[in-house]
């Protein structure tokens, strides 16, 4: 009796060190959450937000996104966006990973000045893409050393995605590449020694040795990457504002916009509750691969 009254009391003192945590969660994160979900739900717009006159009219919010043209187009960007960078920020990142994990003098050196994009602040990553890829910006001039007309690239729907997804792997690769790292420096190298005693080559010990072995790092870069990438806005919003025509507009972006440019509130949340709901699924999935893991 005595030793279950002491484990409830550890409980109960566990609870109250969480219980700050808890209602932090529940004001900062919860609210304003449940506050977006119920005005996805009504009339918001400018006239009436003052007033309180709005009106509660169901899911006609996001039928009327899923019936526009100029929405579908920016959910595609959003996707195109997403597995573009994702694409080749990993591939590039853990390319870098390998590179940098073997030892030579200058390791470190320049691993630290390829972090540097990482750790600069994405408005200023952005203001510098907008230089660089401007009419007579960097690549432009490096272009025409060799005899190339660069494209208008921020004005010409079919580059400017382009840049603000270059612009955007600059930033990711170092990221990947340093989670990559933390998980190959976790694989013994004994492992490697064993497999070469057997006749094992490169490509064998890397498809059978390091992927596997790095299944849980892949996973959690390749989640952590979407999460980043699916929900960026000040990229986008600094390069382009989301033009020209919406080719580079994302649903960030767009929620901003229908919210506080155009003021249509509702819209916007709407649009911000599609954005959390493609986050929560892939949310889910990734705890559903980590429970099959664990299994």
């Amino acid at each position: 009796m005595g030793k279950a009254k002491k484990r409830r009391d550890r409980n109960n003192d566990g609870y109250v060190f969480i219980l700050p945590a808890f209602i932090y969660m529940i004001v900062v994160l919860g609210y304003p959450l449940v506050y977006n979900l119920v005005l996805s739900f009504k009339n918001v717009d400018v006239k009436n937000l003052t007033k309180g006159g709005a009106i509660f009219i169901g899911f006609e919010n996001y039928a009327h996104l899923f019936k526009d043209p100029t929405f579908l187009l920016v959910l595609r960007n959003t996707f195109v966006f997403t597995i573009a960078c994702l694409v080749f920020q990993f591939t590039i990142g853990f390319a870098f990973a390998m590179f940098f994990n073997q030892k030579f003098r200058l390791s470190g050196p320049i691993r630290g000045m390829i972090l540097v994009s990482y750790m600069m602040p994405m408005s200023v990553t952005g203001l510098l893409g907008k230089n660089i890829f401007s009419a007579n910006g960097l690549i432009n001039n490096l272009l025409g050393k060799i005899g190339i007309v660069g494209p208008e690239w921020l004005v010409t729907g079919s580059t400017a995605l382009i840049a603000v997804i270059i612009m955007n792997c600059w930033v990711g690769i170092p990221f990947n590449m340093l989670l990559l790292m933390s998980g190959l420096t976790s694989i013994s190298q004994d492992v490697y020694e064993s497999a070469s005693i057997d006749g094992a080559n490169w490509g064998q010990k890397f498809l059978h040795i390091t992927l596997p072995l790095m299944k849980g790092s892949i996973m959690a870069v390749l989640m952590l990457g979407f999460i980043y990438t699916f929900r960026a806005f000040d990229l986008m919003y600094i390069m382009t504002a989301g033009g020209p025509l919406n080719a580079t507009d994302v649903l960030g972006t767009y929620s901003y916009v229908r919210s506080f440019t155009q003021f249509k509130f509702s819209e916007g949340s709407a649009i911000a509750m599609v954005l959390f709901a493609c986050l929560f699924v892939i949310g889910l999935l990734y705890l559903k691969m980590l429970a099959k893991e664990d299994d």
